[in-house]
């Protein structure tokens, strides 16, 4: 299995900390790093929120090895060509390391804070699947794209100079929703990315996904599977217990609900189990961005194992 590093970029992020978590995550042989795309927290205090795509351009030219993305960038307030004419310009710049992530949006705070239309659930995944259908017209197309919608138009519109990668960087949608996000996935992108489960649900969507890619005429392996889950990792069985006390939460109430729970050889055992239940790739969540020695110890402990 390949272990990411996810990070919450409106919880603290500044420059120092991206590129100590830059360097740290390609040093210690994680696969990628993964950040949200928030202007600020769901609920009050404000932190820090470093801007996504100036953070990912960053990171292009300044690591060489590491894959990295959105998890997820809205199309609620941002226009997908500018979306798809950023995602293309800072994979180009990465040699090719960029996973588009795409979202409907859903954090009411920011939207009202910054005066962004949210709107009500169908209408923000109509919305949400124009601005799939541009993005990857725009990727795809060697000819311009004319697009007439509700939510957006396009005349002549063409994405120039061209993605040095062919349909340009792949296309991410997180979610777990069977109704709505899977058939999205079904029909624009290369990876879904399952949000906080355990292995018996993620294997339950897996399985739901293989046959609508199927019913679609679509090969179930041209979709990689990943999964962003929470961490609550220690050095040793007391370091997790003193953690585990602090959240007023036991270990099996957190693993019941996706979290990575224990010391080294506990995660490990948990990474086998979502691998069996069909992930390819993880994405931990970090949330303390000051803590590299943690991340280094996660790493020990971890990654020998998966390879």
């Amino acid at each position: 299995m390949e272990v990411a590093i996810m990070i919450e970029g409106q919880d603290g992020l500044t420059w120092p900390r991206w590129q100590r978590l830059a360097e740290a995550v390609e040093g210690l042989g994680f696969v990628g790093l993964y950040r949200s795309d928030h202007y600020t927290n769901a609920n009050p205090p404000d932190k820090e929120s470093l801007e996504l795509w100036v953070s990912l351009t960053w990171l292009a030219s300044h690591t060489r090895r590491i894959e990295f993305g959105p998890l997820v960038s809205p199309v609620s307030f941002r226009h997908p060509t500018m979306t798809a004419r950023m995602a293309a310009a800072v994979d180009d710049l990465s040699g090719g390391r960029l996973t588009l992530g795409m979202g409907a949006g859903w954090q009411e705070r920011e939207h009202s804070n910054y005066g962004w239309d949210l709107l009500d659930v169908p209408a923000r995944f109509a919305r949400f699947e124009e601005g799939l259908e541009i993005v990857t017209r725009l990727l795809h197309s060697e000819t311009p794209v004319d697009f007439e919608g509700r939510y957006y138009r396009l005349h002549e519109g063409i994405l120039l100079p061209r993605p040095h990668r062919p349909g340009g960087p792949p296309i991410l949608i997180g979610g777990n929703g069977p109704k709505r996000t899977l058939p999205l996935v079904v029909r624009y992108t290369a990876e879904w990315n399952a949000v906080y489960v355990n292995p018996a649900r993620f294997a339950e969507l897996n399985r739901r996904l293989d046959d609508m890619l199927v019913l679609a005429g679509r090969r179930p392996e041209e979709v990689r599977r990943s999964l962003m889950t929470g961490t609550l990792f220690g050095r040793d069985e007391a370091t997790v217990a003193a953690k585990l006390k602090a959240r007023n939460r036991t270990a099996a109430e957190l693993r019941d609900i996706g979290v990575a729970v224990g010391p080294g050889s506990a995660i490990v055992d948990q990474l086998g189990q979502w691998r069996e239940a069909g992930v390819q790739r993880i994405m931990l969540q970090w949330l303390d961005q000051d803590d590299i020695d943690g991340l280094e110890a996660l790493a020990a402990a971890v990654l020998p194992q998966v390879r």
